[in-house]
């Protein structure tokens, strides 16, 4: 038979597109980014918190271990006694340029490294991870009270870069988010918007392929508005914002996203009771309710859960808003307040295998949500963290906690079974997915 044979020619063919076919589907999960028309919303999607603040001493930004370090006698250390983390990073797969060294040790007397949010091959690795599993991108935490700290600031526009570069290469989205916390009207009104100013002159990210659009528009995230904790700001400066970041003829034309308290459409508990609040929210385009420390059993994470979406869900219809709840694998700040003199439980909200996070994500999704934010992919000071974290932790004064035996990977895992349930790949009311050995 001649090498140009039809019939091998056509049997060669067909073994060409079922190798593609069968390339595609084992890619399926993790490059939905391919499709234009699917860079345009957030429906369908699972995205985490990315806080992005941890640095350490060499890596040219703050110049000590930030977020890592907590109050000691009076001044700030991270030591054996003093830590404001409760989880520790698995770096079994980091170079040794992306760790450095603390005073913690292990057990068997090996010094305990921890990786900064600075280094752009380490922000690279969370990226990749997030393809590997099936974790559309990032909302990118950006802290209101830091903009006026140059150091600090260098710091957020280097983790802002990594973002930039890495959510490109690895086809993955992300957004920035304005944390609102621990300042008041005159610090929102000078920094925050000449913040978003800059950025948007010096090299607009909103242009950007990867950059998280809904609606055809991109989005910019305001978290903290409406919590009735007697915050230093107003409403009427977070509707200003709002409208600036909408309404503004240069640097308008956004979709707005708003991080507001979980019992917001009720507006009591911890929700300010005034009508500007829901004002505001109509005005957004995406509202998204703090669930975190919020409710901590089973029970509470399935049926609660179920109830409050479908009851914002109903608001929300009825305003022309669209909904993204957030979900959390456990809870645990026994270390930071240890640091600030009181007491923490270690492992406040167990984890339970991923169970409590498992059961958080069907019951949103049986109750109508489309998109779903896990908090944190790094939020390793409140043991929220979804990313890799060891089950061998530093030994001495500073207790951690662990992923009790499972795997480093598990709750990355577990989260792109929640994006393949949200697709409807997985039924939502089947019990916590088991991992093939």
């Amino acid at each position: 038979m001649k090498l140009n044979d039809p019939l091998r020619s056509a049997g060669r063919y067909l073994a060409l597109c079922l190798l593609c076919l069968s390339m595609s589907t084992a890619c399926r999960a993790s490059d939905h980014l391919d499709a234009e028309t699917n860079r345009q919303t957030m429906q369908g999607k699972v995205y985490a918190g990315y806080q992005g603040w941890f640095s350490t001493p060499g890596d040219g930004t703050i110049g000590g271990f930030d977020n890592y370090q907590a109050p000691y006698q009076g001044k700030l250390d991270f030591k054996p006694g003093a830590a404001a983390i409760d989880l520790w990073p698995d770096l079994s797969e980091f170079t040794e340029d992306e760790l450095y060294e603390t005073p913690f040790k292990f057990a068997d007397g090996s010094t305990a490294h921890v990786f900064s949010s600075a280094n752009a091959k380490t922000v690279d690795r969370h990226f990749e991870w997030m393809r590997e599993y099936g974790i559309e991108g990032i909302f990118l935490q950006r802290f209101a009270c830091v903009l006026d700290k140059k150091n600090d600031l260098r710091h957020r526009n280097q983790v802002m870069q990594n973002v930039r570069a890495s959510s490109k290469k690895h086809r993955r989205e992300w957004a920035l988010m304005y944390d609102l916390t621990s300042v008041d009207d005159a610090h929102i009104r000078k920094y925050v918007f000449d913040d978003i100013k800059n950025i948007i002159k010096v090299n607009d990210p909103r242009k950007s392929s990867s950059y998280i659009h809904h609606n055809g528009k991109p989005v910019i995230a305001i978290w903290g508005v409406g919590f009735s904790d007697d915050r230093g700001y107003s409403l009427e400066t977070c509707m200003e914002l709002v409208r600036f970041l909408k309404d503004d003829p240069v640097y308008g034309g956004n979709a707005v996203m708003l991080g507001v308290p979980y019992y917001w459409s009720e507006t009591n508990r911890d929700a300010i009771d005034d009508p500007l609040f829901h004002e505001i929210i109509s005005a957004c385009d995406i509202v998204s309710p703090w669930s975190v420390g919020r409710y901590g059993s089973l029970e509470d994470a399935g049926q609660k859960v179920f109830e409050q979406v479908a009851s914002d869900l109903r608001w929300t219809r009825a305003h022309g808003v669209d909904y993204m709840p957030v979900i959390f694998p456990g809870f645990s700040w026994h270390n930071l307040k240890k640091a600030h003199g009181q007491e923490a439980k270690l492992d406040h909200i167990p984890r339970r295998g991923g169970e409590f996070l498992w059961r958080q994500a069907t019951a949103a999704k049986r109750a109508g949500a489309k998109t779903i934010y896990i908090a944190m992919f790094d939020e390793l000071n409140e043991a929220t963290a979804i990313m890799k974290c060891t089950n061998n932790p530093p030994v001495g004064e500073s207790e951690f906690l662990t992923y009790h035996g499972l795997p480093s990977d598990h709750y990355l895992w577990l989260s792109g079974r929640i994006a393949a349930m949200l697709r409807g790949e997985v039924k939502a009311d089947t019990p916590l997915p088991q991992r093939n050995p």
